[in-house]
């Protein structure tokens, strides 16, 4: 098994009255590609902060490479390339310009840190942008420059907060594939995310974070192993279901129903679902059923199961200001 290259034990953090993160313990394995999933307000920013010297816990320890570096930071970023939620780069200088800053800042040489960046501009897809302001580049681009600038040095580790949010689906997928690509050639990835599908497509072990805590960690095979044997149908109906998920549960033996507020109705069991007696109940009810089909197994319904947070909640995007995640 490969070593540990990051260790948190016992973080705590709080802002005022307010705790972000309480007793907040994980590893992460040498070139793995390790997800932070929960959601917006979670506490996933606050933990990266603290891995990355950005934040003090005020309880706990963290170990980067097998040392604490809590009294020395800067020494551990060395280690690391970081990518914030929000890029920190500088919209007045060209895309080639930012990457020789950033990699200046590392103490590259003047001709080392240009063949560097422009390896990356290439990479990544952003050569013909090389001499544009990072101001007109569009979302997508943005990150991906910013991915490019926290790995001009060449870290064995790198952060990522929410690398594809707000962002258009074609770049969302070339960025994943970007992603990707780093884990295989040996980089270490702590990736946070609120996208589930995003952390079950890359992630080999992922951690929920609710409210703070760390509720489950395991690999993401391991996780789907507890949804193997579950039937799940999913009606979308017309009209208010307060109050149906309890009443269904209590009228049919042996499922598990949910009325969510988006007009979907989700019933779960171990054996073969009847739909026909749950269409016929919702109708004696009130509603109109537009659609009943069968839901395959995802590590989205093992999110919903061991945190009790709706899938809707999390495929919100986070806002731009205000609040901590």
């Amino acid at each position: 098994m490969a070593k540990s290259i990051i260790e948190a034990c016992a973080l705590t953090k709080r802002f005022g009255d307010v705790q972000a993160v309480a007793d907040v313990s994980f590893d992460v394995r040498e070139e793995e590609l390790f997800g932070f999933l929960g959601p917006n307000g979670a506490g996933k920013t606050t933990t990266i902060n603290m891995l990355t010297g950005l934040a003090r816990p005020d309880d706990g320890t963290v170990r980067i490479a097998g040392r604490d570096f809590s009294d020395d930071p800067k020494a551990a970023q060395a280690l690391m390339g970081i990518v914030p939620d929000e890029s920190n780069l500088y919209p007045e200088l060209t895309g080639l310009g930012n990457l020789c800053f950033c990699a200046s800042l590392y103490g590259m040489g003047r001709n080392e840190r240009r063949t560097r960046a422009l390896e990356l501009l290439e990479q990544f897809g952003l050569a013909d942008a090389a001499d544009r302001k990072f101001a007109g580049y569009s979302k997508g681009m943005k990150r991906k420059l910013t991915i490019a600038a926290g790995i001009i040095h060449n870290p064995p580790i790198l952060f990522l907060d929410e690398p594809t949010t707000g962002i258009d689906v074609a770049s969302a997928r070339q960025i994943r594939r970007l992603i990707a690509g780093l884990n295989s050639s040996g980089t270490t990835i702590f990736l946070t995310t609120h996208y589930i599908e995003e952390a079950e497509r890359l992630c080999r072990r992922i951690a929920f974070i609710v409210a703070g805590r760390i509720v489950q960690t395991d690999t993401v095979t391991n996780l789907m192993r507890q949804s193997q044997g579950k039937h799940i149908v999913q009606f979308s109906v017309s009209g208010s279901s307060a109050g149906l998920g309890e009443a269904m549960t209590s009228e049919f033996a042996n499922l598990r129903c949910q009325a969510h507020t988006d007009g979907v109705i989700r019933v779960e069991s171990s054996q073969p679902v009847r739909v026909g007696p749950l269409v016929r109940f919702l109708e004696d009810h009130g509603l109109e059923v537009s659609e009943a089909r069968k839901v395959r197994q995802s590590l989205e319904d093992v999110f919903v199961r061991v945190t009790g947070i709706e899938a809707t909640v999390m495929k919100r995007d986070k806002p731009k200001s205000g609040g901590r995640s």
